[in-house]
C-alpha cells in the first residue's frame, strides 16, 4: 500500500513539478541506487529498478535523461556481470526493453553484454516447486530470452559470438557448476536457417576436445526437460546427425547410454513430449550395433504405454501409436530377447504393427552412414553376476554360434564335471582351454567372460573371422577336435609309457586313470572311449534290405548327434491314394501300421520319386523345393511345406499339425525305400534293385545331441534359408535301443511308427523274419529328460542370432520324470492327429511348476532366469526364433561319475579346480575389484580418452559384447547394403 500511494505521489510530482524533479532524479541518485539500494532495500532488490523505471517514464522529455541513459548503458553491463538471481535480471530486462536507449552501446560492450547475459541465464535456478513459482520462473527466463532476442535482430553481429559463449558454457567439465536448463530458453531464437553451418563447425572444429562435445550434448538433451522451449530437439538431432556424419560414435554411444533414460522419462510429461519422442526414436534406431540403450528402457515401457491407454486422449493415443511403431522396429531389430520383449507384447498386442518392409525401411533411413564393430566405449557397464547367479559369455564378433553351444555344454553337467576334474597341467590341449574356459564361468565374479583364447584355438579354419556361422557345425567340429586330441595324447601317452619314458602328457593321462575320471558307465564297453565318446558318443547300425531276393547288409558307425530332417506332415484325410497302394504292398515284408502320418508309405511311395529325392535333399540339406516339383492336387501336404521365395523372407508353411521332436525322429528312423535314381546294388542280385533302408539305435550316448535341419540350399539365390515350422519339444524323450540282434533279424522301423511293443510276439517275428533268423528283440525305450536348447533367431544360416535355453540336469534326474516314462514314450503320429497337445504336456506342465526357476536363458553377456513355458512357446510368440539344436540327457545313470567325494572340497556339485586354475580365477576376480574401483573414480574421464572413430574393418580380439548380425534374426533387413555386421 506504501509502494502504490509513493508511486502516486512520485508521479504527480514529476508531472507537475517538473524542474524540481530533474533536479532531484539525477545521476548521483541513480547511481546510489544501483550501487547502495534505498534503506533497508538492497541494492539487487527489483523495486529499486521499478523505481528507476518509473523516473525515467517522467523526465522522458528533459535534456537530463540522455545523462542517464549513458550512466544506465554501463550500469546495466555491471548488473549482468555480478550474476543477478532471476527476478532481478528479468526486471533489467524488462527495463532495457521499455527503455533500449540504455543498453550497451558499440560493437565491444554490446558483445560483452549478450555474452554475460547467456552466462547469468546459466546461473538461474527456480527458487520454488509450486506450480505458481515455477510459472513464475519460466515467464521471468522469458523475459531475459526476448531480450537477447531483440539484441541479435537489431545487432546481427553478436548471435554467433553469444552462441559460441553457449557452448564453452555448456561444454566446460567443471564438475561444481551445472548450468541451468534455462539455457533452452535461447533455442527458439536461433534461426532455424544456421543450423547446417553451425553443426558443421562444432562438429569440424579441432579444438573441441570429445569430451567437451559430450558434457555439451548431454546438457542440450537436458533442455528437453524445459516447457515451452521450441527447436530444442531439431537443434539436438541436427548435432546427433554432424556427429555420425565425422564418424565420432564415441560420443554418441556415450551420449546415448548416459541419457536414453532420462529422455524416455521425459514422455511421462505431456508438455515437453512431442521434442522428447522425436529425440529418443532418433537416438534409438541410429544406435544400431548393440541392444544396450534399447535394453535400458524396455523395463519401462509398459508402465508407459498403460499409463497412455488409461488417459484415453486423443493426443495420449497418437503418441502411442508412434511408441508402439518404435518398439516394434526395435524388437524387430534386435530380436532373440524373448523374456524381455513378451511383457511388451502384451502390452502392445492391440495396437497396430508396422510392416515388415516400413521396419526396413525406418531402420535403414536411421542408420549410422558408418558402421563398426570396434566399439571401444560400447563394452558393458559390468557390475556383478546377475541374479541367476551364472556367467554370460562376451561376444567377441558374431560369436553367438559359439557362446550357446558352449553355455549348453557347460550345463551338461555330468560333462562339466569330467572336464573339471581332468588333471592337464603342463598340457595345452583344448580340452585344456576348455577346462579353463569352464572354470571361469563357473567361479568368476564378473558378469560376463570374454571367451577369446578359446574361440581362437576351436574355431574352424574354415570359418570367416567375424562372420555369422552354424552353430551345430561348431559343435560338431568342437566335439571331433576334443575327441581327436585325446586320441592322440593317449596314444602318445601309451607308445612312451611302453618305453619307461613319462611325459607330461602321459603323467596327465596316468592321473586322469587314477581319479577315475574316465570309469564306465555300466552300458559302456571298453575303457580306451574317450571323454567324448562316453558322453556324447552312441552307435547307430543302418540295414539295407534288397526287396527283391530279400538279402540284408549291415553297417554300424558312430555318431555324437542324429541331425533330424523335416518331412512334410500329412494325416488320414490327404493321404495320396497311392500311399495307400504302397502300404498294401508292404504287408507282405514290413510290419503293418495303421498310422500314415509318418510312415514309409507317406514318406517314400515306391512310385514317387520326386518326394523321395525331396525328403533326401532336406536330409543332406538341399533345397526343399524338390518337395513341388511335381504339383499335385491330391498331395496337399508336400505344397504345404513348399518354401516361399518371394525375393524378401523365407517363410515355411506349416501342416496343421505342429510337429514334435518325437515326429521327426520317428522319421529318421522309419524305413526309406531306395528306388529311382536311388536304387541300391544288390550283390546277390548283381544289380541295381528297390531296396529297404532302416536305421536302428543300438548304443545310446549319455547326451543325446539331436539338431533339426532347418537350413536348406535355395539353388535360385544360392543361398541356405530356413524352414520355420514350430517343433513342439518333448521334456521326457524316450529313445528306441535295440543292443543285442541277430545279425539278419531286423524288425524294419516297427518301433517308430506306432507299433505297440506288445505285438512284436513269437507269430510276428516269424511272419518278419526275411532270411530265417532266430527271434527278434524288442528295442528298448531309454528314457532322456531335456537339458538345454540351442534357438536360432532369424531367417538365414548366415545372418541371426543364436541364444539358449538350460537347466541342471545330472543323472539322478529331479523327481518325477522316470516315473512317468510310459506315458511319454514315442506316440504314434494317427494318436496325434487326434488330439491338440501331446501326451506329454501335462505332466511337463506339473514339472515347470514344481521347479520353479530351474531353466536359464543365456543370451551372450545377458543370463536370465526363464521357463519351460517360455521354451515351449519360444515360436509361437517369435516366429523366427526356432528351436535348432537339442541336448537331451539320459536319466538313470551318473557314467560312473561319483559327485559326493569324502573329501567334501565340490562347489555346488562341482570338482575342486586344479591349483593353477584356481590361481588364475583369484587372479582375475582382484582385477575385477580393481577395474570397478578404478571405473568408479574415473567414469568422468573415461569418454575423454576414448577414441572418437572407428577403427578399419578386420578381426580384432578386442571388438565389444552384443548381438550377431546386422538384423538380429531381423530377416535379412536391417541395413540396406551392409552385411553380417556386429552389433
Amino acid at each position: 500500500f506504501q509502494r502504490q500511494v509513493g508511486r502516486q505521489v512520485l508521479d504527480a510530482y514529476g508531472r507537475f513539478h517538473r524542474a524540481e524533479f530533474e533536479a532531484f532524479f539525477n545521476r548521483g541518485l541513480v547511481l546510489g541506487l544501483l550501487q547502495r539500494g534505498y534503506g533497508e532495500l538492497s541494492n539487487r532488490d527489483p523495486a529499486i529498478l521499478d523505481y528507476i523505471q518509473a523516473g525515467l517514464r517522467l523526465i522522458m522529455s528533459c535534456p537530463s535523461v540522455l545523462e542517464l541513459f549513458e550512466l544506465l548503458q554501463v550500469e546495466a553491463l555491471r548488473l549482468v556481470c555480478e550474476r543477478p538471481a532471476p527476478p532481478l535480471c528479468a526486471r533489467l530486462c524488462q527495463l532495457l526493453s521499455d527503455f533500449p536507449q540504455c543498453l550497451p552501446r558499440g560493437r565491444k560492450l554490446s558483445l560483452a553484454f549478450c555474452q554475460q547475459l547467456v552466462r547469468s541465464i546459466a546461473h538461474f535456478q527456480s527458487q520454488g516447486t509450486r506450480e505458481a513459482e515455477l510459472r513464475l520462473y519460466v515467464s521471468q527466463v522469458t523475459q531475459v530470452s526476448a531480450l537477447l532476442r531483440s539484441v541479435w535482430k537489431a545487432e546481427p553481429d553478436t548471435l554467433l559470438p553469444s552462441l559460441q559463449e553457449l557452448f564453452a558454457v555448456i561444454s566446460a567439465a567443471d564438475t561444481s557448476f551445472e548450468p541451468s536448463v534455462a539455457l533452452a530458453s535461447l533455442v527458439q531464437h536461433i534461426p532455424l536457417q544456421m543450423i547446417t553451418v553451425l553443426i558443421r563447425s562444432l562438429t569440424t572444429d579441432p579444438n573441441v576436445k570429445d569430451a567437451s562435445m559430450t558434457q555439451a550434448l548431454c546438457r542440450m538433451i537436458d533442455w528437453l526437460s524445459w516447457p515451452l522451449a521450441q527447436h530444442v530437439e531439431t537443434w539436438v538431432i541436427a548435432l546427433l546427425k554432424g556427429l555420425a556424419a565425422v564418424q565420432k560414435f564415441t560420443i554418441l554411444i556415450d551420449v546415448t547410454l548416459l541419457k536414453i533414460e532420462l529422455v524416455f522419462n521425459r514422455l511421462w510429461f505431456p508438455l515437453v513430449r512431442p521434442g522428447a519422442l522425436a529425440v529418443l526414436s532418433h537416438m534409438l534406431l541410429s544406435f544400431q550395433h548393440s541392444p544396450e540403450a534399447f535394453h535400458l528402457i524396455v523395463p519401462h515401457v509398459v508402465s508407459l504405454v498403460h499409463s497412455f491407454k488409461r488417459d484415453g486422449l486423443p493426443s495420449s493415443t497418437a503418441f502411442l501409436m508412434q511408441l508402439t511403431e518404435l518398439i516394434h522396429c526395435m524388437m524387430y531389430h534386435y530380436s532373440g530377447f524373448p523374456e524381455l520383449y513378451e511383457p511388451i507384447l502384451e502390452a502392445i498386442k492391440d495396437m497396430p504393427k508396422p510392416t515388415e518392409e516400413k521396419i526396413k525401411l525406418i531402420l535403414s533411413q536411421s542408420a549410422w552412414t558408418s558402421q563398426s564393430s570396434s566399439l571401444p566405449s560400447c563394452l558393458s557397464r559390468l557390475s556383478g553376476k546377475s541374479e541367476t547367479g551364472k556367467t554370460g559369455l562376451i561376444n567377441l564378433g558374431n560369436t553367438c554360434y559359439m557362446n550357446s553351444v558352449i553355455q549348453a555344454l557347460f550345463m551338461a553337467t555330468d560333462f562339466r564335471r569330467h572336464v573339471l576334474s581332468l588333471n592337464l597341467n603342463g598340457c595345452n590341449s583344448l580340452m585344456r582351454k576348455l577346462q579353463h574356459l569352464f572354470a571361469f564361468l563357473a567361479h568368476t565374479q564378473r558378469e560376463a567372460y570374454a571367451p577369446r583364447i578359446f574361440f581362437e584355438a576351436s574355431r574352424p579354419p574354415w570359418f570367416t573371422p567375424r562372420s555369422q556361422q552354424d552353430c551345430s557345425e561348431y559343435l560338431r567340429f568342437l566335439l571331433d577336435r576334443l575327441h581327436e586330441e585325446e586320441r592322440t595324447l593317449k596314444a602318445l601317452s601309451s607308445a612312451k609309457s611302453s618305453e619307461h619314458v613319462m611325459t607330461d602328457e602321459s603323467q596327465a593321462q596316468e592321473a586322469v586313470h587314477k581319479t577315475q575320471v574316465f570309469t564306465e558307465a555300466p552300458c559302456m564297453g571298453s575303457g580306451e572311449r574317450t571323454l567324448i565318446e562316453k558322453m556324447f558318443g552312441g552307435k547307430l547300425k543302418t540295414n539295407i534290405c534288397c526287396l527283391n531276393c530279400k538279402s540284408m547288409s549291415q553297417k554300424e558307425e558312430a555318431f555324437t548327434d542324429l541331425s533330424l530332417a523335416f518331412c512334410p506332415p500329412t494325416s488320414l484325410e490327404n493321404v495320396d491314394p497311392k500311399c495307400m497302394e504302397h502300404s498294401e504292398v508292404k504287408d507282405d515284408y514290413m510290419v503293418q501300421s495303421n498310422s500314415l502320418a509318418t510312415s514309409p508309405a507317406a514318406k517314400t511311395p515306391l512310385d514317387n520319386l520326386e518326394v523321395n529325392r525331396g525328403c533326401d535333399t532336406i536330409m543332406n540339406e538341399g533345397t526343399i523345393e524338390d518337395f513341388s516339383s511335381e504339383p499335385s492336387s491330391e498331395n496337399t501336404t508336400i505344397s504345404e511345406l513348399k518354401v516361399e521365395n518371394n525375393g524378401d523372407m523365407s517363410q515355411s508353411l506349416v501342416g496343421k499339425n505342429t510337429l514334435s521332436v518325437t515326429d521327426l525322429l520317428n522319421y529318421f528312423l522309419a524305413p526309406e525305400i531306395l528306388s529311382g535314381d536311388n536304387k541300391y546294388y544288390c550283390e546277390k542280385c548283381a544289380s541295381l534293385q528297390n531296396a529297404e533302408k532302416t536305421m536302428q539305435i543300438i548304443e545310446e550316448p549319455e547326451y543325446l545331441i539331436l539338431t533339426l535341419l532347418r537350413f536348406s540350399y535355395d539353388p535360385k539365390c544360392h543361398i541356405r534359408r530356413k524352414i520355420l515350422d514350430n517343433v513342439s519339444l518333448p521334456l521326457v524323450l524316450e529313445l528306441p535301443v535295440k543292443r543285442a540282434t541277430s545279425p539278419l533279424a531286423v524288425v524294419s522301423g516297427g518301433w517308430s511308427v506306432g507299433v505297440e511293443i506288445s505285438d512284436t510276439g513269437e507269430n510276428l517275428a516269424k511272419k518278419l523274419k526275411p532270411s530265417g533268423a532266430d527271434e527278434v528283440s524288442c528295442p528298448q525305450l531309454v528314457p532322456y529328460v531335456l537339458s538345454s536348447v540351442v534357438v536360432h533367431s532369424g531367417v538365414s544360416s548366415e545372418s541371426g542370432h543364436y541364444y539358449s535355453y538350460a537347466r541342471n540336469v545330472t543323472g539322478s534326474a529331479p523327481s518325477g520324470l522316470c516315473h512317468q516314462s510310459t506315458a511319454l514314450s514315442l506316440v504314434s503320429p494317427q494318436d496325434k492327429l487326434f488330439t491338440e497337445e501331446s501326451p506329454c504336456t501335462v505332466v511337463e506342465n506339473e514339472l515347470d511348476s514344481e521347479m520353479p526357476r530351474e531353466w536359464f536363458l543365456f543370451n551372450d553377456s545377458r543370463v536370465t532366469f526363464t521357463s519351460f513355458q517360455s521354451v515351449q512357446k519360444i515360436t509361437s510368440r517369435f516366429p523366427k526364433d526356432t528351436a535348432y539344436v537339442l541336448f537331451y540327457k539320459k536319466q538313470n545313470s551318473t557314467c560312473g561319475f561319483n559327485t559326493n567325494p569324502a573329501n567334501g572340497l565340490w562347489v555346488n556339485g562341482d570338482p575342486p579346480l586344479q591349483k593353477d586354475l584356481m590361481d588364475a580365477i583369484t587372479k582375475d576376480n582382484k582385477l575385477y575389484l580393481q577395474e570397478q574401483e578404478l571405473s568408479a573414480r574415473t567414469q568422468a574421464l573415461q569418454a575423454a580418452s576414448a577414441s572418437c572413430s572407428f577403427r578399419p574393418n578386420g578381426f580384432d580380439d578386442n571388438d565389444p559384447p552384443g548381438s550377431c548380425g546386422p538384423t538380429g534374426g531381423g530377416g535379412g533387413g536391417g541395413f540396406s547394403n551392409v552385411g553380417r555386421l556386429v552389433f
